[in-house]
């Protein structure tokens, strides 16, 4: 195996501190849908989560700083795939996780005018409904996520930093609300932590695995950015221990708020739970409103900072595969200023409007969030079993010396993965067909990959032409 090479990290700007490393985790791990998914499972939700944090979300941790420590170059997943097993291993998970933030990032258009509509009122009800005003707005969004994307870290990470401060406080206000609520008498009683068995039939495990993998994963996806990074090897490993009990108590206490809310989980809007229950909590307090509709819109701005994120990342995925001559050099090329790969990000937004108007194609909403939110998970559960796989059955240089908390940490973290990929056809909302739901995912999964398959054939090709 050749030695990991940073060569072409030397012509990139390091932007990114501690602190920004830690922001940015915030923001890209907590979610506001997921709140809203546990909270599905009415009071037993706190033992899922725990079951998610034992089984998953400290196995994901312990290998994400392992493999950083030892490989802390751009490209993150990536690399260690590459440098794992082989480049074609590390492309196909850079090709998934490329997908994966595609899908995401065409999904956020609705969860910002889902949220606007929540902070104007039940007279914009209709917003998320309308495919033209949502495809308006998604359209906007990559607009702008291009020219922050060019312009650089060192504009985007301001842009990540407000996005976490943001994350902490909303959910510091959604989680505090009940508080407020009990001792107003607008609540009669209330218990966060309060804890019941977990009931185990398959919609049980279906949403444990959502909570496992779709909520809690993201640790790894910084290290994209090492390159751009000061003291890669120290600082992503320590952003992940600083920022996972805050993410973790954020996720808990945040889902005990929607529940307080909602008398039926069954009404728990998947796309805005947060928006949704400060309208509830706040509806008692009169003028507070104005304070729900900031609320609301701080959560929109978030949406906004990780698709900002997500950008970053998918612009440095076909960069780095354009080092390694795996894609052509256009996708490598660098801002004469800004030190960013232009082309590559140019070439993202397009494919992202493109997903973004195909996933509103006859479907409502909600469905539609879903079937992106579901077709995400797929591939991100690709990447996340090599990256498990790496400590276990890598090459023998990348697995020598690696501790047995390692080991056990990647063998729980690919089994509940695996878990994850399986549950993540089946959907947990009413759609109008489950069967053809399931067949879209799996029918999605299998084209993409075996496109991504031809793609890694083609670039291999050139490669060896270009050295012959």
């Amino acid at each position: 195996m050749s030695e990991p090479s940073t060569g072409h990290e030397g012509a990139l700007k390091k932007e990114l501190g501690l602190r920004d490393l830690v922001l940015t985790q915030i923001v890209f791990v907590v979610g506001g849908s997921w709140v809203g998914t546990a909270a599905k499972l009415g009071p037993s939700h706190l033992a899922y989560w725990l079951l998610a944090l034992l089984l998953f979300y400290v196995p994901q941790a312990a290998v994400v700083i392992y493999l950083n420590k030892k490989m802390p170059l751009e490209g993150g997943l990536y690399q260690w795939a590459k440098f794992g097993f082989n480049k074609f291993a590390g492309f196909m998970v850079a090709w998934n996780l490329w997908l994966l933030a595609i899908c995401v990032m065409a999904a956020i258009g609705l969860v910002v005018t889902t949220n606007l509509s929540y902070a104007i009122g039940e007279s914009a009800a209709w917003m998320p409904g309308n495919r033209w005003l949502v495809s308006a707005i998604s359209l906007a969004l990559v607009i702008a996520m291009v020219a922050v994307s060019v312009r650089g870290l060192s504009l985007g990470k301001w842009v990540h930093n407000v996005g976490g401060l943001i994350m902490l406080v909303t959910y510091a206000a959604l989680i505090v609300l009940p508080f407020v609520s009990l001792a107003r008498g607008d609540l009669k009683q209330y218990q966060p932590l309060a804890i019941a068995a977990p009931a185990m039939g398959l919609f049980g495990i279906n949403i444990f695995s959502k909570l496992a993998v779709g909520a809690l994963a993201g640790f790894e996806y910084v290290a994209i950015l090492a390159g751009e990074s000061r003291a890669p090897a120290r600082n992503i490993g320590r952003s992940v221990l600083i920022a996972a009990p805050v993410i973790a108590l954020m996720f808990i206490l945040g889902t005990s708020a929607v529940l307080a809310f909602s008398a039926d989980p069954n009404k728990i809007d998947l796309i805005g739970p947060v928006p949704q229950t400060l309208s509830i909590g706040f509806r008692s307090f009169g003028a507070a409103g104005l304070v729900v509709s900031i609320a609301i819109l701080l959560l929109a701005a978030r949406a906004i900072a990780v698709m900002s994120i997500y950008f970053a990342g998918t612009s440095r995925l076909p960069m780095v595969a354009g080092w390694d001559q795996l894609l052509p050099a256009w996708f490598s090329r660098l801002h004469p200023h800004w030190k960013t790969p232009v082309n590559s990000i140019a070439f993202v937004g397009a494919i992202t409007v493109i997903f973004a108007l195909a996933s509103l194609i006859g479907v409502g909403p909600q469905e539609a969030f879903q079937l992106a939110d579901s077709a995400a998970g797929v591939f991100y559960g690709i990447a996340y079993l090599v990256m498990f796989a790496i400590p276990l059955i890598g090459l023998r240089e990348i697995r020598a010396g690696v501790p047995l908390w390692v080991r056990i940490s990647a063998v729980s973290g690919f089994l509940v993965t695996l878990l994850y990929i399986v549950f993540s056809t089946f959907p947990i909302v009413e759609v109008v067909n489950s069967y053809w739901f399931a067949a879209k995912i799996i029918l999605v999964t299998l084209v993409t990959n075996l496109i991504g398959v031809a793609v890694f054939v083609a670039g291999s090709k050139r490669s060896q032409n270009m050295t012959a």
